[in-house]
């Protein structure tokens, strides 16, 4: 038997051959707010060699103890779902939405930009950090400490031009993300 009598058949065994390229997608979990539920999230992740690109976690209803998890991760979509699914039969994991294929969603980062320059570079990292409207949060005579919230390819863009006026040092936060609109995702 070949591939094309397989598929015309509907066997379940068809494999797809068309070559899958990897997608990017934000997954937002929420689970229970115990010890270990981090590292076994991580865990699933790390022990089948799959790479979790941002990460970021809080409780977010205190009277139930209940955290949400915001996962940015990048794979194909035969390993996103993979991941998803396993991720929905961890025990303290109360529900997992995959964002992007919500298509309507939110998602924000903060950084803090530290940049070093004098002189014409000052006044230019000062002129950008306005475009971007970024806050300076500290300043000293040959360096500022910028703070920027936005989409991550607006922290992305405006860290690429901080380097060439003396970019010192990054710290982000990783994407938080949520659904446009009245949808909610209660745990």
């Amino acid at each position: 038997m070949n591939a094309a009598h397989l598929a015309a058949t509907g066997s379940a065994y068809f494999l797809d051959d068309k070559k899958q390229e990897p997608e990017t997608h934000t997954l937002a979990v929420i689970a229970d707010n115990q010890p270990g539920v981090l590292a076994r999230i991580i865990g699933l992740f790390a022990g089948r060699g799959y790479n979790i690109d941002s990460l970021t976690v809080s409780e977010t209803e205190h009277e139930k103890h209940v955290s949400r998890f915001t996962i940015v991760t990048t794979g194909t979509p035969s390993v996103i779902a993979q991941i998803r699914n396993q991720l929905e039969r961890m025990v303290p994991v109360h529900s997992v939405a995959d964002l992007t294929v919500a298509g309507n969603y939110l998602a924000r980062e903060l950084a803090m930009v530290k940049v070093a320059g004098k002189g014409d570079k000052r006044v230019e990292a000062l002129r950008l950090a306005d475009a971007f409207r970024a806050r300076v949060v500290d300043a000293s005579t040959d360096s500022f400490v910028f703070e920027l919230t936005g989409k991550p390819d607006k922290v992305d863009q405006f860290i690429s031009l901080m380097v060439p006026l003396g970019l010192v040092e990054v710290s982000r936060t990783g994407v938080a993300a949520i659904l446009r609109g009245p949808e909610s995702m209660k745990g």
